[in-house]
Parts: C-alpha cells; structure tokens; sequence
C-alpha cells in the first residue's frame, strides 16, 4: 500500500509462527529498506526485484530468530545471514540488542549500524525514526515513518510482546507501551505477527480496544502481568 504521498509500505505474512515482515521506503525513489527479514528471503527478494524496488538495507526490531533468522523451538529459520550472501546491505539495530544480533544469526559487527532512540534514517524522501521500546527485549524498537509504525513485537493489534522471556522486562513494558500511546490517533500500527484484530488498525483504535493499552497505572499493570 502507499500512504501519506511518498511513503511505499508493503506487508508481507511469512512463516508458520505468523509473522509480518515489511518493506518501508520512498515511492518515488523506488529505494527500500526490509524490516525483520525471515522465512523467505528468497521470495522477499524475488518480489523486491519484480517491482523494480531498490533494497538499500534492513530494519531489525529485534534479536529473537523468527524475525532475524536462527534456531527456535526446532525451526531453522533463515534469515540476515542469507539475505546477506545474497546482497551486501547494512543492517540497522538498537544498540542494546547488537550482541543478541550476532549471536543469534552470526553476522558480523561491520554489518551492523547500531541506532539510538530518536535517530533517523533516510530512504530517498522518506525519513524513518528508530524509537527504543524496551520491555520484550532490551533493544526492542519501533519505526516511525510519516503516519505509520511498525512495531515488532512491542505492540500488536490485540496485545504486546511477551514480557517473560530472557531479558524482558514488565516495567520496561509499560512504559514503552505508553509511549506509543502518545502518538497521534491517526497513525497506522503495523505489528510484527498476525495475532487477531487484522494486519493494521490506526493507533486510536487500538487505544481503545486492546487492553494493554488501557491499563492505566504501573501498579495494575505489575498485577495484569502476575509480578
């Protein structure tokens, strides 16, 4: 779909865990960036090329390898280190979550450019903003372009990120989640899997139907979390 005049996003449903991965980019340049490539690279590629798509990097939200590729609960799931033999590019990570990064797909650290909250980058006319949101993992982060966010694991349509994994944390969470809540109602969420609720919702809709989303004290979200 294209939205708010220059910016090109496409959706792309991959793997049996439900996931969504994304080109973000520039309409006009033609220039994109792959955001969590994983399960098919191959196919992810072939489409990049059928559109006459320039790929000029990748997006990571965060480590776990159902959206960056490795070893997860029997999967071999292919991911960076492919997408990388098959085209060198830089990829773009929190730098909290670098060393999860490599050790998980095996890149090395010159493939990597860590970010900070705030940063940008820019595809053609388009500029997309890193925005740190801890809570699942410690380097968890959104991007913002224009009036849409991905959101990774952060945020779904219908919930959030699992805070009971290794290096999640609950409080961390919260506080993301109601920083995401500030954005204007008219921003489109475009989550990281496919769990109820559609592919996308605008922000404001989401405020008001996911639960999550209406906690309104640390206290009572420690409580919704069982810590």
């Amino acid at each position: 779909m294209d939205t708010s005049g220059e910016l090109y996003i496409e959706q792309f449903q991959c793997g049996p865990m439900a996931n969504f991965a994304y080109l973000v980019g520039c309409g006009t340049s033609r220039e994109v960036v792959l955001v969590d490539p994983a399960w098919e690279i191959d196919g992810l590629l072939a489409h990049v090329e059928a559109r006459d798509l320039k790929l000029v990097g990748a997006l990571v939200t965060h480590y776990h390898p159902d959206h960056v590729g490795g070893q997860i609960c029997g999967y071999t799931i292919e991911g960076l280190s492919k997408l990388l033999e098959r085209q060198g590019m830089k990829v773009y990570v929190n730098r909290l979550e670098a060393d999860g990064l490599r050790k998980v797909t095996g890149v090395s650290e010159s493939d990597l450019v860590k970010v900070d909250s705030g940063d940008t980058l820019r595809v053609g006319d388009v500029e997309i903003e890193f925005m740190h949101t801890p809570g699942h993992t410690p380097g968890s982060q959104c991007f913002r372009a224009r009036n849409a966010l991905v959101s990774g694991d952060t945020l779904f349509i219908q919930g959030c990120g699992r805070v009971d994994l290794p290096g999640a944390d609950p409080d961390q969470m919260f506080h993301s989640l109601r920083r995401l809540c500030e954005l204007p109602d008219d921003v489109t969420l475009f989550p990281g899997h496919d769990y109820g609720g559609g592919p996308q919702l605008s922000i404001g809709e989401t405020k008001r139907t996911n639960l999550y989303l209406r906690v309104p004290t640390l206290e009572m979200w420690r409580q919704l979390m069982g810590t």
